[in-house]
């Protein structure tokens, strides 16, 4: 059995190969069962979360991620998510490699974005927000700006002093990147606003949203954790990344529901629709698209096949 470390993967998985690699995966798909989801308990700190994503495409490969969510995990100066996927043959049930985790849903979670916004951001995009300054942060920015022709990125952070870090850290001629400290105007000067935090309250307000934007949540995957408000589910045509995940995991599409702002037969489409070109995407320059992922093993199992094949 293989083993293929972080910087494997992050050499393996270009933008462009994996965002097409996705589009593909979605397309064909594969067995899905709902991903385990379990609370776990965590002395000195907030609760721990344990995930286990498994997938399988019949004849070809099964493939489960172990990942573990600790908020927490920031003032150890370690990453809040950690774990590791399993490849095994679909025939014979061989294990084939063992793959960095957080490496490869860094690379997946933004791909997916990625994929989401070729549909549903306006094809003339150029300045982008990031909201959050996490380990998923520079990788969103620069899976955007594989499909979208962003030259100038804001980053907004709790910490200016990371905010600042990451900036610097991205920023170069022809690739302008900044942090900001005024929320509301970066967002309202923004085409594209990705937010990838671990906010139980709303981040990005409806209210500051104009027309034209796409508005990109990635975190809050838990039910009670928020990045963006109900003015924004009423204004923006939503989107996800899978249905069944994201009307049972994803707060900002389950607290619409339960409080009636969504209706579920109101979400647009979710990316295996739009791959398979069986709901629109974008239907006119000033809409506001909004597009909640809450992850799938898809996404896992089609980068763990990618990597393998060019490591």
């Amino acid at each position: 059995m293989r083993v293929i470390s972080a910087a494997e993967v992050e050499g393996a998985l270009d933008w462009d190969s994996l965002v097409e690699r996705l589009r593909q995966a979605f397309r064909r798909g594969a067995e899905l069962p709902l991903r385990h989801h379990h609370d776990l308990g965590a002395s000195g700190g907030p609760d721990g979360t344990l995930l286990l994503m498994p997938a399988w495409q019949a004849g070809r490969h099964i493939g489960v991620k172990i990942a573990t969510v600790f908020p927490g995990n920031a003032e150890r100066a370690l990453p809040a998510v950690m774990g590791a996927y399993l490849l095994l043959d679909g025939n014979s049930g061989a294990p084939q490699a063992l793959i960095d985790g957080p490496m490869l849903t860094l690379k997946r979670t933004a791909a997916a974005s990625a994929l989401a916004s070729s549909y549903l951001s306006r094809p003339d995009c150029e300045r982008l927000l990031m909201v959050g300054t996490g380990a998923l942060a520079p990788h969103l920015i620069m899976a955007h700006a594989s499909v979208r022709p962003i030259c100038n990125v804001l980053v907004w952070g709790r910490s200016p002093e990371k905010a600042a870090k990451l900036a610097k850290r991205l920023d170069r001629r022809e690739f302008r990147v900044a942090h900001t400290g005024d929320l509301p105007a970066a967002a309202q000067g923004a085409d594209i606003i990705s937010c990838a935090t671990l906010s139980h309250d709303p981040l990005v307000l409806g209210e500051w949203l104009r027309p034209g934007q796409h508005l990109d949540l990635v975190g809050g995957f838990k039910p009670d954790m928020r990045e963006t408000d109900d003015a924004s589910i009423r204004r923006a045509r939503v989107f996800v990344d899978t249905r069944a995940g994201a009307c049972t995991e994803a707060g900002d599409i389950v607290q619409p529901v339960e409080s009636r702002v969504l209706d579920p037969d109101d979400i647009a489409g979710d990316l295996f629709e739009l791959t398979r070109g069986e709901r629109a995407g974008r239907r006119f320059y000033d809409q506001i698209t909004l597009f909640k992922s809450v992850g799938t093993a898809l996404e896992d199992l089609a980068a763990a096949q990618l990597a393998v094949e060019r490591v």
